[in-house]
């Protein structure tokens, strides 16, 4: 039976840290509420309570919402502090080629190679590859077409390494200064 609570308890504040904590990834919201056994209105205000207290302890942990999806991380100020505990691999910023790449994906997607080397006028396969491999774009799927080829999309990840809380949030098409600026300060793993 799901129903939602009343108010919210410490018990559904800790369940929900202790979802979130465990899963790692994104998890739906809609997840979340049957899995605390509740309905989504019941959910969102334990989310939006456990948000607040995460804000108010100051701690270094923060809830990302993606689009309809929540995940556990930590403040992105303490990414310093985080990579020098795991003994991160070394970062580099993407180079320009995969940011144009990365920037026709995420305007347009879903969209095949093709389309990208289009746009860009040269073959794009290594470096989609290359940014499927860093987990910011993924293959969503084929079209039905001949040849079904695949198309590409952006990820959660994406989303996380841009400050970004859905698609939405890309700055527009006529303002590539921000979106330049966010690139000078990403920083991706090199694999």
């Amino acid at each position: 039976m799901q129903t939602s609570f009343p108010e919210v308890t410490e018990e559904a504040l800790a369940a929900l840290e202790a979802v979130l904590f465990a899963s790692g990834d994104p998890i739906e919201l809609s997840r979340v509420a049957s899995l605390l056994g509740m309905d989504d209105t019941g959910a969102e205000s334990i989310v939006t309570r456990y948000a607040a207290r995460l804000e108010e302890r100051g701690g270094g942990l923060t809830l990302l919402r993606l689009g309809t999806k929540l995940q556990l991380a930590t403040k992105p100020e303490l990414g310093e502090y985080v990579r020098a505990a795991l003994d991160a691999k070394r970062k580099m910023p993407l180079h320009p080629g995969a940011m144009e790449v990365l920037a026709v994906i995420a305007y347009h997607q879903p969209v095949t190679k093709s389309y990208v080397d289009k746009v860009r006028g040269t073959d794009c396969y290594h470096i989609i590859s290359n940014l499927c491999q860093k987990g910011l774009v993924e293959e969503g799927g084929r079209l039905e077409l001949p040849g079904r080829p695949l198309v590409y999309r952006t990820t959660d990840h994406f989303l996380r390494a841009f400050c970004l809380s859905s698609l939405d949030d890309l700055p527009p098409k006529t303002d590539p200064p921000k979106l330049t600026q966010a690139a000078e300060q990403l920083q991706i793993e090199e694999t």
